[in-house]
């Protein structure tokens, strides 16, 4: 048995071990201590002391730090309790007892719970205290930050100011606790993506941390780290980089490198590598990381699920799939277990879990996921949140990607919506919302509406991020892109250049990024015939991807097929078709035989082989990637019209009309349904088209040619005999549509009478506004479409006959 004296040095010793280990971040050893601490002290004052109450209250703390929240709960609870019998709810010590609690709840996701704790703390300091007194600060700023963490922004702004201007007054203006203030402001500002308002006050309390606290204090690190996400939030890696590299430097000297804090830094420059494209020098840094996270809070803590999910995507961005899954599956049990189903983090996991399924065109996988996330996260943060808005922007993609457009559309406004008014129509967010909304509009052929969207994204990244940033590069690029696929090549080329340069200097000419608009530009001189363009900004775009992502990546199988097709286009099939085949295995190994790009690369080999000839190998590469996008994309999909139409093409070059025409239906059911219900508005749109539309319209009455050829009707020979005609002319009447200055020939003319002649119906083409030359060049499709329709009717009779 101790005598008192002795148990007040054992208590003395036992306090000064805790704090060191808390310290030097050894929490598993801290926790030892303070539970054998807690135990002397209730022997010492039993159960309803102030200083038992105050052990508890250290030791949940430290569960909390290891992120066993379900420990600390009920520690901080009794506490509390113990705070309100002893000293009273008025008691400034009671308020601190309800601010750990309430931190505890804030770090369980328990919102809800958190809020009126942190109103009641932040009133009983006031009152006890004073309104001026830096604990009521404190009570402002837990308050602010959770208003910053469900994005109540504008509430948390007010606080965050009150809190600072607190600070200063009591305090005064070179206290590190000011410092922490502007800090504190600076962060919220970040996440509303306000940089210029939050770099200079990360650089003021840069300056404070350091004059008060010298350039060796963890607090002066976490200052330059701060800094540096916002140069890396602004593409500025340049500058993020020496910022992350001494502020690991400083942690390591100061905490060691088995602290936390520590392998924070080495995560956060593992991130930075990762989006310059450096993955070799970001995952040995993530693996240290998680190997220090493992040790030093254990392997059931959120922060190791965090750093499992950093390496997780590293993977996934590598195409290594099978070494992500297993990671990101991890976290997702850690955060469930550690955090429960409710928390914004889990629903983090589910999403990103997701997207790997995504990535690998496992579609059915990813869809419970993402509806999963997105439901946690309108419960948890509520449906003003800019989270729940990315939820749902990530549904819609999946959507969109399956060929859903329907069900895309209202999603991907739903969240554009969210963002507007949460952040603002200047936060480079929004932008992201209304590029994605343009992406849509584009793959549904609706480029009116998709093209001042691009121009509005583009416009809010140059103004929010800089000319220089490699968002403002994807702006031009999408921009481009939308010019190329509706034939308005010069207006598409500068865009692409432009965007080419941004992500060169950006990101440097390793980046995949770069070699993306590489590949994007000569994908434009393909589509224009410029092929000795294209080959060289194929082939350079191809040994990037090679070099930066592997020889198995599903980017690299991409640009041996591009290069492929223009070695098809040109003729030069025996070139083409080895990296045909290697692209194809490529995709095979890494994304699997179900997937839909899997399906492309076997039906371009099957096109190289149709256009070789070889029609008894076309064939079952047709089929295979018919089923695979059937199975895949489901049957409204247009790449499954797509492959129904090309297997149609193939047997009516074959001669096997018969196999040909249920085939050729099925697909033009399908276009319709996309390009809308009016079964001429593809010849209505034919001068807005991408190229490969425009090859489904020609194909298709190619087929009806073949049809017509066995209905022996003279009538309906004398309609396609001129509507072959007309059929010869589209190219250039397309081009006249294309020039700057519209004219038309008199045998232009001629052709443009045929509509005259015709009940033309100019009101059914207020679609998209045109001059009206392009107008009248319209009604010539219209009719020629028309006449299809008629033809088509009449072929359907004669085979009911």
């Amino acid at each position: 048995m101790m005598t008192e004296e002795e148990i007040d040095n054992k208590i003395l010793i036992l306090n000064e071990k805790v704090i060191d280990f808390r310290n030097d971040g050894n929490y598993i050893q801290a926790i030892a201590f303070a539970e054998e601490l807690r135990d002397l002290i209730w022997q010492k004052v039993g159960y309803d002391h102030p200083d038992y109450a105050a052990s508890l209250n250290n030791l949940a703390e430290l569960y909390r730090s290891m992120g066993r929240y379900n420990d600390a709960e009920p520690l901080f609870r009794q506490a509390a309790e113990i705070c309100r019998k002893s000293l009273g709810e008025a008691h400034p010590d009671y308020a601190t007892s309800l601010n750990n609690l309430a931190l505890v709840y804030y770090s369980m996701g328990r919102y809800d719970d958190a809020e009126p704790l942190f109103c009641q703390v932040t009133e009983i300091w006031g009152k006890s205290l004073g309104e001026d007194h830096p604990n009521c600060a404190t009570g402002l700023n837990n308050l602010a930050e959770l208003y910053r963490s469900i994005g109540r922004y504008s509430e948390a702004e007010r606080l965050f100011r009150q809190a600072t201007e607190i600070r200063r007054k009591s305090l005064g203006e070179d206290h590190p606790n000011y410092a922490a203030s502007l800090n504190n402001l600076a962060i919220l500002y970040r996440s509303m993506g306000r940089y210029n308002e939050a770099e200079p006050l990360f650089r003021k309390a840069i300056e404070i941390w350091r004059r008060s606290l010298g350039e060796d204090h963890p607090n002066y690190a976490t200052s330059l780290n701060n800094l540096a996400l916002v140069y890396d939030s602004m593409g500025r890696y340049s500058e993020a980089e020496p910022l992350y590299r001494k502020a690991t430097e400083i942690r390591r000297k100061s905490l060691g490198e088995d602290h936390p804090d520590y392998s924070q830094s080495l995560n956060n420059l593992a991130g930075l590598y990762y989006s310059m494209g450096r993955y070799s020098d970001a995952e040995p840094l993530y693996r240290k990381a998680i190997e220090n996270w493992g040790k030093s809070l254990g392997e059931d803590h959120p922060a190791y699920a965090q750093s499992l999910n950093n390496l997780a995507e590293l993977y996934r961005s590598m195409g290594r799939y099978s070494d992500a899954e297993p990671l990101y599956r991890k976290a997702t049990e850690i955060r469930r277990k550690s955090l429960g189903e409710d928390h914004p983090d889990y629903s983090q996991s589910l999403n990103n879990l997701a997207l790997m399924y995504y990535s690998i065109g496992r579609y059915s996988d990813a869809e419970p996921l993402f509806r999963q996330a997105t439901e946690i996260q309108r419960k948890s943060l509520g449906e003003a949140h800019p989270d729940y808005a990315q939820s749902l922007n990530n549904l819609a993609e999946l959507y969109r990607s399956m060929g859903r457009y329907s069900d895309a559309e209202p999603l991907f406004r739903q969240a554009t919506e969210i963002w507007r008014k949460s952040l603002g129509e200047d936060h480079p967010e929004y932008a992201a919302s209304l590029n994605n909304l343009a992406v849509l509009y584009r793959s549904m052929g609706r480029y009116s509406d998709a093209e001042p969207l691009f121009r509005q994204a583009t416009e809010i990244w140059r103004k929010s991020l800089g000319e220089d940033h490699p968002n403002c590069a994807t702006g031009l690029n999408n921009l481009a892109e939308l010019y190329r696929s509706v034939g308005r090549y010069s207006d598409a080329e500068p865009l692409f250049r432009q965007a080419t340069e941004i992500w060169r200097k950006s990101l440097g000419e390793d980046h995949p990024d770069y070699a993306a608009s590489l590949n994007n530009r000569a994908e434009l001189y393909r589509s224009m015939g410029r092929y000795s363009d294209a080959e060289p900004l194929f082939r350079q775009a191809t040994e990037i991807w090679r070099k930066s992502l592997g020889g198995d990546h599903p980017n690299y199988a991409t640009s041996l097929n591009n290069l492929a097709l223009v070695y098809d286009s040109m003729g030069r099939y025996s070139e083409a078709e080895p990296l045909f085949r290697q692209a194809t295995e490529i995709r095979r190994k890494s994304l699997g035989r179900d997937h839909p790009d899997y399906a492309q690369s076997l039906n371009n080999l099957a096109g190289l082989y149709y256009s070789m000839g070889r029609y008894s190998d076309a064939e079952p590469l047709f089929r295979q990637a018919t089923e695979i996008w059937r199975k895949s994309l489901g049957e409204d999909h247009p790449d499954y019209a797509q492959s129904l139409n090309n297997l149609a093409v193939l047997y009516r070059s074959m001669g096997r009309y018969s196999d040909a025409e249920p085939l050729f239906r099925q697909a033009t059911e399908i276009r319709r349904k996309v390009l809308g219900k009016d079964p001429l508005d593809r010849f209505i749109l034919y001068p807005r088209l991408t190229h490969s539309e425009k090859l489904r319209v020609n194909q298709e009455s190619n087929i009806l040619v073949q049809l017509q050829a066995e209905a022996s009707d003279q009538g309906i020979d004398a309609v396609f005999i001129e509507y072959s005609y007309l059929q010869s002319q589209f190219p250039r009447i397309e081009m006249a549509l294309l020039a700057p200055n519209f004219a038309v020939n008199g045998e232009e003319t001629r052709i443009l009478n045929v509509a005259k002649n015709e009940d033309s119906k100019i009101a059914d083409f207020s679609i998209i506004p045109l001059s009206p030359g392009e107008n009248q060049i319209r009604v010539d499709f219209y009719q020629s479409g028309r006449r299809i329709g008629m033809v088509r009717k009449n072929v359907n009779v004669s085979e009911a006959q």
